[in-house]
C-alpha cells in the first residue's frame, strides 16, 4: 500500500541527491577557481555547500535505508539460533526508532531555538537547517 509513494519519494530524493553534489561541486570548484586565479571568492559557496551536505547526508541515509544498502555485519548474528536472530532483528528496529526519536526531538528543540537566529552568510533562518533532522528522523 505505501511502498508505492516511498518508492517515489526514494527516487525524488536520489534526484535532489544529484542536483545537490552537482551544485556542491560547481560551487566548490568555482570559488577554488576565483581564490587562486583571480583573489576573490564566492561567500555563499562554503556555508550553502556545507548545509547541501547535510541535507544530502540525510537524503542519502534515507534513500540507503529503503534499498537496504547500509552496511552491517552480522558475524555473530549468523551464529545465533533462529530465535536469537529474531530477537537481535527486533532490538536493533527498536534501537532504530530509539535513535530516530532522539534525532527528531534534538532537531526540534534546535529549530525552534533557532527560529529568530540566520545563518552568516546566506541570512536564512537557521530553523531549515535543523528541518533536515526534524524531516529525515520522522520519515
Amino acid at each position: 500500500m505505501l511502498d508505492k509513494p516511498i518508492a517515489l519519494l526514494a527516487r525524488l530524493l536520489s534526484l535532489l541527491m544529484v542536483a545537490a553534489l552537482a551544485l556542491m561541486v560547481v560551487l566548490v570548484f568555482t570559488n577554488v577557481v576565483l581564490r587562486y586565479a583571480f583573489n576573490s571568492g564566492l561567500t555563499l559557496s562554503e556555508e550553502l555547500s556545507r548545509w547541501l551536505f547535510v541535507w544530502m547526508t540525510f537524503m542519502g541515509a534515507f534513500v540507503g535505508l529503503r534499498e537496504k544498502g547500509h552496511l552491517g555485519s552480522d558475524a555473530l548474528v549468523k551464529r545465533l539460533p533462529q530465535w536469537g536472530q529474531k530477537l537481535c532483528l527486533a532490538a536493533g528496529h527498536v534501537l532504530m526508532l530509539f535513535v530516530c526519536w532522539l534525532l527528531f526531538r534534538g532537531a526540534w528543540d534546535q529549530m525552534l531555538i533557532n527560529h529568530d537566529t540566520t545563518s552568516a552568510v546566506m541570512e536564512v533562518p537557521m530553523s531549515i537547517f535543523y528541518a533536515s533532522g526534524v524531516l529525515f528522523a520522522a520519515l
